[in-house]
């Protein structure tokens, strides 16, 4: 909702460049911003306290994580987050959560500040050319000159965050144009513009003609989705289209949350980081394969062999011309808004008769439950009795009790591929949120703070030891705001997952990931937090939970769990490597 413009003019001629920006912001419905300030943005600040009942400004305590929370933000609100930090360290150190937000299709907006156009070339503090900087983590970035331009700019960046495949973008304001007065900038709200999708394109009906006569004479047709199926808001059309033609349907784990677990067609997560052997024995026997908003890499698709590239007939839907078609050639692109493609292939496709449809749907039902037992596993035979939770029966035991949670983030490592998995899906849309870009360690601390302001509802946050050494300032933050966030840590006291690596394919040679061993729960004690535990039972675990549902506050669980050399979770490869097969995939 378009908010009210409270703040004044600075002077009775006109406003402030730092005072445009909140009036842009408050415009297009932006509620949120987080950030850290730093010297050259002190001007922006100014501006946020002079307007106290419009946006709300979550200071945070490391520019990273700023970025991070606004990422998991957009993620489950499906709008631009924003995020701001200022000049020198703030920048560089904003660079790491942006690249997940470029290669995960995220619409971000940074503001950033500057030093003075005055100080250019001088070797000022916190000097640095921000546009190079941005340039390989952004699909737009510009430096703003003066405070005229700030409406005009505010709405290009917002309009480039949201058209075509999301991503992040960067506005660049030299400290004196936030403090520069404009007599002749305007707002025009527009609170729709910072929504996904951008825009409705559809293909061309030729090509649609092809790809849905593709689909119905198919013998064994699949369709694998990612998150741009949730951006265009588009789950209840992959399900359509998958029932009349009789398809099986695969996610990524970008994808998880597109299409409930009930549902009869659907196969469970496609490739190697939490794809399962059933699952990937039936994409990989596929004839005709629907590719709908992923970038069907070589993780998601196991070495592209689920689906066999060369053997299966490749349709890609997608926004991104540069995306479909590269991994699987040799098929047809189709081009524009996944919502609106789905629905011309829809119209178009003859229906696959019920009988057909009936014995795929027993056949997809059967892959499904090929799955494999992380107690049961090579591992667990080589190295003898694990110590611990085992990680997958812990996920569970949250997920019984807090299936409506807000949202669940997961870190990379031990949590990315259990929750993955075990986390069930009984509403479609972006509510787990697990950082497939770049995969970068100690974002869930963070990012459950965007999740919750995105939610408004109580938050699940996994994250694991090597993680929490690299974001735990932020759980001052969380206490701050007294937020109902429940952290459970898998602690194995290594960095678990290049040590799982380093077991299976550089003979048991351990280096570098085997840090020493930092307690949360004290931590998390000196950030605020007033219920910590450390479950050693899944009893345990269960009264824990309960207590914080009953009570929704900040609240800490540290887990001891067996390494993943002991209970595998779900990654093909290394069950291959466990038993025999030590070449390492490349990915």
């Amino acid at each position: 909702m378009v908010k009210t413009l409270v703040s004044e003019p600075k002077t009775a001629s006109g406003r402030t460049g730092a005072e445009l920006i909140i009036d842009a912001l408050n415009g297009y419905g932006v509620e949120v911003v987080f950030g850290l300030p730093g010297d050259t943005g002190v001007g922006l600040y100014n501006a946020f306290y002079d307007n106290p009942d419009g946006i709300k400004h979550i200071l945070v305590r490391d520019e990273r994580h700023a970025v991070a929370m606004a990422d998991a933000y957009a993620r489950v609100t499906n709008t631009v987050g924003v995020a701001e930090v200022s000049s020198g360290g703030g920048t560089t150190y904003a660079v790491g959560g942006l690249g997940e937000a470029m290669a995960s299709g995220i619409p971000l907006l940074l503001i950033t500040s500057d030093i003075h156009r005055s100080s250019r070339g001088t070797g000022a503090l916190t000097e640095i050319n921000q546009e190079l900087l941005f340039s390989a983590v952004t699909k737009w970035r510009a430096v703003v000159e003066k405070a005229d331009q700030i409406p005009n700019l505010v709405r290009t960046a917002i309009v480039e965050a949201t058209s075509g495949r999301p991503g992040p973008v960067v506005l660049i304001f030299p400290e004196d144009v936030l403090d520069e007065v404009s007599t002749h900038a305007n707002v025009v709200p527009d609170a729709g513009l910072i929504r996904l999708p951008g825009g409705r394109a559809a293909a061309s009906e030729e090509l649609v003609a092809q790809a849905a006569r593709r689909l119905s004479e198919a013998d064994k047709p699949v369709i694998v989705v990612g998150s741009g199926v949730m951006t265009s808001e588009a789950e209840s059309e992959v399900v359509e289209l998958a029932a009349k033609l009789g398809s099986g349907i695969a996610t990524s784990i970008h994808g998880r949350g597109a299409v409930i677990d009930d549902e009869p067609m659907l196969l469970g997560i496609s490739g190697n980081n939490g794809g399962q052997p059933g699952v990937n024995r039936y994409l990989a026997d596929a004839d005709v394969a629907l590719f709908v908003g992923t970038r069907a890499n070589a993780t998601n698709t196991n070495g592209f062999t689920t689906p066999k590239r060369g053997d299966v007939f490749p349709i890609h839907i997608d926004v991104d011309s540069s995306i479909a078609g590269v991994n699987y050639p040799n098929g047809l692109s189709l081009i524009g808004d996944a919502r609106t493609i789905l629905r011309q292939l829809i119209a178009a496709a003859v229906p696959v008769d019920g009988d057909r449809v009936a014995s795929r749907a027993r056949a997809i039902a059967a892959a499904r439950a090929d799955v494999t037992d992380p107690r049961d596993t090579p591992g667990q035979k080589e190295n003898g009795p694990s110590t611990g939770l085992v990680p997958a029966d812990c996920v569970k035991v949250v997920a019984k009790l807090l299936p409506e949670a807000g949202c669940v983030v997961a870190d990379p490592g031990t949590p990315t591929p259990n929750v993955a998995n075990y986390w069930p899906v009984t509403r479609a849309g972006r509510r787990v949120v697990i950082p497939r870009g770049h995969g970068p360690m100690g974002y869930a601390i963070p990012a459950a703070v965007g999740g919750y302001f995105g939610t408004r509802k109580p938050v699940v946050s996994f994250t694991a030891d090597g993680s929490f050494g690299m974001s735990c300032g932020e759980l001052e933050t969380v206490s701050r705001f007294e937020l109902p966030i429940l952290y459970i840590q898998f602690t194995n006291h290594s960095f678990g997952w290049i040590k799982m690596l380093q077991h299976l394919y550089y003979d048991q040679k351990y280096f570098g990931v085997d840090p020493g061993t930092i307690d949360p729960l004290p931590v998390a004690t000196a950030s605020g937090f007033t219920r910590v535990a450390r479950p050693t039972t899944l009893d345990e675990l269960e009264a824990a939970v309960r207590e914080f549902i009953g009570d929704p506050r900040p609240t800490y669980l540290d887990i001891e769990v067996p390494h993943m050399i002991e209970v595998t979770p779900p990654v093909p490869a290394w069950y291959d490597a466990l038993g025999g097969d030590r070449a390492r995939p490349v990915y």
